[in-house]
């Protein structure tokens, strides 16, 4: 229940969305309840069983077992703060006066989450799709960040963050990813986090603000607009202060993304609409030109990937129009866009339904606007559990790759250093811990650190020994003897 409940968490920071201590234990205690109908014999009904009552003595050792820290401790999130918002966005205005900033200086970046198979409910695809073979459509996300200026002229190279480094398709097709049209990233979740976060803004962002502001013969000045999100790093403009110290940053008020973040007016929603339109011309391309009596289900199973995918995410972002951009602008800055100026997506869905329809999938326009309404749902324990497992797959697929990649260049990792390693940064994590000044920053570090090369090192650790137990098993007994006996004697050796 808490590795799910640490996923939900992290889920919602990532959105945006405040999270209060009564929020996180009313959602622990769904996930724990969820959980126990599916274990044989258990009942809620059951006498003399011990309820899990997700109490305020759970939640502490909870925070302190995972290391979350961005959490409210009291009160409650309520709906989106109007009276913060507009205060807000009349500084905002006097700020761009006084500073005199013009739209093609200012920059907004917000991310979301896209199920990158997803189809709307009622076709056939999600029906089936238990049917398939390993197939987990549903659950296939990525997460991605859109940047672009209040004018609409500069749309910034998407972030993309992935669960897998180097998915098999890169590695058929010799992918260089530094050439794709996303900023590719990952990370077993497939978060945006503070590191990646940097990278983007420190590789992609910031020379491509500054190559923007001198072709057009701007001075070198930009603002960049962010919410409140734990992979925003509140130090920022030091981090660009070496060599891009003319862009600076504000960050919008708590709870107030909904009303005045730009890319969220709109512009997320509008691009997701695109993707499903580019997801459904490519499927019907290839059922009607592809040959080998292509089928929807045979293309969902065989030939759509995550580079395809990418390459529909490239299209849709092209796809977003200058006047939508600049309309994302309205709630906080009313003066830079036009009254008329409103994102009409009707032909967009228009286009979907038609294309479905020619593809004999029963598609209608709500089934569009619950599709994009569910990239951005609260995940369900079904689906945090289908996210853990996957993570989990592919993190030892990737550790078996390398492993296997190290093998075949003679290099493979001594087990006994890995073991060493891990135990030296265990002690550094104690340490740390123990004597850093700031313990919330400690666990933040140490937590990411764990997270990724501690991680990758042990799970390749982990693999072995269970290749070790195995082979022990198929052992002869005289075999198995002389075995111990050697470890008994590399223990001594070793002591």
């Amino acid at each position: 229940m808490e590795r799910l409940l640490a996923i939900w968490i992290k889920d919602r920071q990532v959105k945006g969305d405040v999270t209060t201590q009564d929020i996180i234990c009313h959602k622990a205690k769904r996930i724990y309840d969820d959980l126990k109908k599916n274990v044989p014999g258990s009942s809620s009904n059951q006498a003399n069983e011990e309820e899990f009552k997700a109490s305020r003595g759970w939640f502490f050792r909870f925070k302190k077992r995972c290391g979350i820290h961005s959490v409210t401790m009291h009160g409650e999130a309520g709906s989106a703060d109007k009276k913060e918002a507009e205060k807000f966005s009349i500084n905002f205005q006097k700020c761009m006066k006084d500073e005199g900033y013009c739209p093609q200086q200012v920059f907004n970046a917000d991310e979301t989450g896209l199920f990158w198979k997803r189809m709307p409910s009622r076709t056939f695809i999600t029906k089936e799709e238990k049917k398939l073979p390993g197939h987990k459509a549903m659950k296939d996300r990525l997460t991605l960040m859109f940047s672009s200026n209040a004018s609409g002229d500069l749309k910034i190279k998407p972030l993309l963050v992935y669960h897998s480094e180097n998915p098999r398709i890169f590695k058929k097709n010799n992918v260089i990813k530094s050439k794709l049209p996303v900023h590719w990233k990952s990370n077993q979740k497939a978060w945006v986090t503070q590191v990646i976060f940097n990278e983007w803004i420190l590789e992609t962002f910031a020379p491509a603000v500054k190559k923007f502001l001198l072709e057009k013969e701007l001075p070198l000045k930009a603002l960049l607009i962010l919410d409140n999100a734990p992979a925003h790093p509140k130090d920022l403009e030091e981090i660009l202060q070496e060599n891009y110290p003319f862009i600076k940053v504000q960050y919008l008020p708590p709870n107030t993304t909904s009303i005045i973040q730009p890319m969220d007016q709109q512009v997320i929603a509008n691009f997701k609409k695109l993707y499903t339109r580019a997801l459904f011309n490519k499927v019907f391309e290839e059922c009607e030109f592809g040959g080998d009596n292509m089928t929807v289900r045979k293309f969902w199973k065989e030939k759509f990937d995550v580079l395809m995918a990418i390459r529909l995410i490239q299209k849709a972002w092209e796809e977003v129009s200058q006047r939508t951009l600049i309309s994302a602008w309205k709630m906080l800055v009313p003066s830079w866009t036009q009254e008329e100026a409103v994102v009409d997506d009707t032909e967009v869905v228009k286009d979907i339904i038609t294309v479905a329809q020619r593809l004999e999938l029963e598609v209608e326009e709500e089934d569009v606007e619950e599709l994009i309404e569910e990239h951005e749902e609260e995940l369900t324990t079904e689906e945090l559990q289908a996210l853990l497992v996957q993570q989990q797959d592919n993190a030892q697929r990737e550790v078996s790759s390398d492993d296997e990649e190290q093998q075949s260049n003679n290099k493979p990792i001594p087990t006994a250093d890995i073991k060493n390693i891990l135990v030296k940064w265990k002690t550094v994590q104690e340490f740390t811990n123990a004597h850093y000044p700031d313990s919330a920053e400690a666990n933040r570090i140490n937590d990411l650190y764990s997270d990724t090369l501690v991680r990758y090192f042990r799970q390749m650790l982990e693999k072995r020994e269970k290749q070790t137990t195995l082979d022990r098993f198929f052992m002869k007994p005289s075999a198995k003897k002389q075995k111990m006996d050697e470890d008994v004697q590399d223990s001594v050796d070793s002591t």
